[in-house]
């Protein structure tokens, strides 16, 4: 499929993870994409992934919990483009805790990347989308939005104010052309966790070492994929849907959620 073919789009958390097979993936359709992250290293590593794909692809680095880094990268992007056609905000963090050792620093970076990141993302990108060609918006909410996910609580409220926030927008702008949607992805593998679906100890998002686990026996995939130890599928999961809501296929699809979980909250 060609459905990306002289089709433009700006990803963040393009370094890693599913924001970085999300990249892949519009190149693989014929995009032409500019990969925001904060890390110059994963960036790195997305251009080696693309091969002869990166000939099509720029890299930026963006802050996306900097106001100022936010808008010299999203104009650095449209000139890089040439305009812009969708924008994908995949970029977030994740910190576990329990709740009442959670500072109000660690609560307040949480908004901050993922809510607010996701919010001036938008803000600065929608001049050149109102001039873009089929323009879409995907953003990411999570399962922990609207089922229970225990030690998250400053990360499942950043993606419940994603969620809203896609839904208001979306009809904010339902007749001036952009669409805006969110993907709900939960049991996927990616750069918040180990590759098994576990939340990584090492780069602070895991959970508490006296995490009970019995509490997480709801959030199980039913489907059986195979991946990992906990049956976690991968990012291009993620990726593939990610891909069809922002191409002329999800046409007419706005203000709304994909949950991608395997089954996880049925």
């Amino acid at each position: 499929m060609n459905r990306y073919e002289g089709r433009r789009a700006l990803i963040t958390g393009g370094g890693s993870g599913i924001g970085q097979a999300t990249v892949l993936r519009l190149l693989e359709e014929g995009g032409t994409v500019v990969a925001a992250d904060v890390s110059e290293a994963g960036l790195e590593d997305t251009v080696q992934k693309a091969g002869t794909a990166a000939e099509r692809l720029t890299t930026v680095v963006v802050n996306v919990a900097d106001e100022a880094s936010v808008r010299d990268g999203v104009a650095a992007a449209v000139r890089a483009l040439g305009g812009l056609d969708v924008l994908v905000n995949a970029a977030g963090i994740l910190r576990s805790s329990h709740t009442e050792q959670t500072t109000l620093a660690d609560f307040n970076q949480v908004i901050q990347v993922n809510l607010v990141g996701t919010f001036l993302m938008i803000r600065e990108s929608i001049p050149a989308l109102l001039d873009g060609q089929e323009p879409a918006v995907v953003n990411f909410s999570s399962t922990a939005q609207n089922f229970a996910h225990p030690y998250m609580a400053a990360y499942a409220a950043s993606k419940g104010g994603i969620q809203s926030m896609t839904h208001a927008l979306a009809m904010e702008f339902s007749k001036r052309g952009i669409r805006f949607t969110a993907v709900q992805p939960g049991s996927i593998s990616s750069g918040m966790t180990d590759g098994s679906g576990r939340a990584r100890q090492s780069a602070g998002p895991g959970l508490p070492a006296d995490a009970d686990m019995t509490l997480f026996q709801k959030t199980a995939p039913m489907l059986q994929v195979g991946h990992g130890d906990f049956n976690f599928a991968g990012p291009d999961a993620v990726a593939a849907v990610v891909a069809m809501l922002a191409s002329h296929d999800g046409y007419f699809i706005t203000g709304t959620e994909v949950r991608i979980d395997g089954g996880s909250h049925m």
